[in-house]
């Protein structure tokens, strides 16, 4: 386990052994929250490979708070489809189909009533056939793309956040990390007895969150690690855990996702999923170079040339790993807002006459990437620039 300190700087490392060693064969085949839970921070983001059992881990744990101390469960997605109306009512079959709800209350509830965006323990009543309810939910539903209409409501008793599918593989909404923090404000108040569970699978590295909280050393943490950030005075902590590759040896189910597809090695392996994004067609000089331009996102400079060839032209994007040397005069594309005119911050707005060039080219897939990791930079801007609306 390594601690980081605000400004991304290992502060403390631990070794420790989980089970014979990092490499080692895991033999449990679904994720356990005891090892995140015993370092007590208020933030805990954990990912990984899918349906290794991390939702169902959180939701096991709400349960078994409310049974146990009275305390009551927010389940955040970032739109409220994602848990209205079916989806909602089979959020909880797992803990039903396995009999963790009726272990958990001794028998008294075996199942789950979904309503108006509330869970409730129920139990069907065997001589009515009737289903009977608790009293009073166990669980309430937000979601960021609503949360205006949450503000005035008090939930005194939550004491457990889970955000599902923090990272997306589709696009995040405008200042999104801004209305997570709303939607806690209205959950957490001016207590300090709230845990927040942040879950998601390995479908994008370059997810705003992570920028956001300071969390600078996704991408090297190695499957079962546990990274925690501090925040200079503050009692502030992220622990941070990438999921250890549960049942290394190969489900049952893998052999469905066997075809020779790279992105599948996200299902069964754990990996970032990264598209597939054509590279360099051909060797090109500095001669065929007619235009350089930049895009900056996510802490990460792509820089991408112009070429023209005698039968064709096309972009051709690659790492810069130093400063952009006239940034008062290149053209420059990011996320952030620059009044300076060579700085666009939406290629799909803006009436610079070689930005709306450019953008023609990608309109025509004219456009090829050093490796893959460019081409996710690339891809991820572009999906920023459509979601960016006015």
């Amino acid at each position: 386990m390594n601690k980081f300190d605000v400004e991304g700087n290992l502060i403390e490392e631990v070794n420790e052994a989980y089970g014979g060693g990092d490499n080692a064969p895991v033999k449990e085949e679904y994720y356990s929250l005891d090892r995140i839970k015993e370092l007590k921070c208020q933030y805990n983001l954990i990912f990984g490979k899918r349906s290794n059992g991390k939702t169902y881990a959180v939701l096991y744990e709400g349960v078994k708070n409310y049974v146990e101390k009275h305390k009551q469960m927010a389940y955040l997605r970032r739109y409220r489809e994602d848990f209205v109306g079916k989806r909602g009512q089979v959020l909880f079959n797992s803990l039903v189909s396995n009999g963790a709800i009726s272990q958990l209350t001794d028998g008294k509830w075996d199942t789950v009533k979904y309503l108006s965006s509330q869970w409730f323990l129920a139990k069907k009543d065997p001589q009515t056939e009737k289903l009977v309810c608790d009293s009073v939910p166990f669980c309430y539903g937000f979601s960021l793309g609503q949360m205006e209409h949450d503000k005035s409501t008090a939930y005194p008793d939550v004491t457990t956040v889970v955000f599902d599918e923090f990272i997306s593989r589709i696009g995040y909404i405008p200042n999104e990390f801004v209305m997570f923090m709303n939607v806690l404000s209205t959950i957490i108040r001016q207590r300090d007895d709230v845990r927040i569970y942040m879950l998601g699978n390995t479908v994008n590295k370059y997810c705003p969150y992570f920028a956001e909280m300071g969390l600078g050393h996704i991408e090297e943490m190695e499957p079962g690690k546990i990274d925690v950030y501090g925040y200079g005075d503050s009692k502030l902590r992220v622990a941070v855990e990438r999921t250890k590759n549960h049942n290394v040896e190969g489900r049952k189910s893998d052999v469905y996702f066997a075809f020779n597809n790279p992105n599948l090695q996200m299902i069964t392996g754990g990996a970032w999923e990264l598209d597939l994004h054509p590279h360099l067609p051909r060797e090109y000089s500095d001669e065929e170079i007619i235009y350089k331009f930049f895009i900056c996102f996510n802490d990460q400079i792509v820089q991408c040339e112009v070429l023209e060839f005698d039968d064709c032209s096309f972009i051709y994007c690659h790492r810069k790993t130093t400063p952009i040397r006239h940034p008062e005069e290149d053209l420059i594309f990011s996320e952030e807002y620059d009044p300076r005119p060579n700085h666009i911050r939406n290629i799909r707005r803006t009436d610079n006459k070689a930005a709306r060039k450019i953008g023609e080219y990608f309109r025509n897939d004219r456009v090829y990437y050093q490796d893959n990791d460019i081409g996710e930079i690339v891809r991820n801007y572009l999906i920023f620039c459509k979601s960016d609306t006015l």
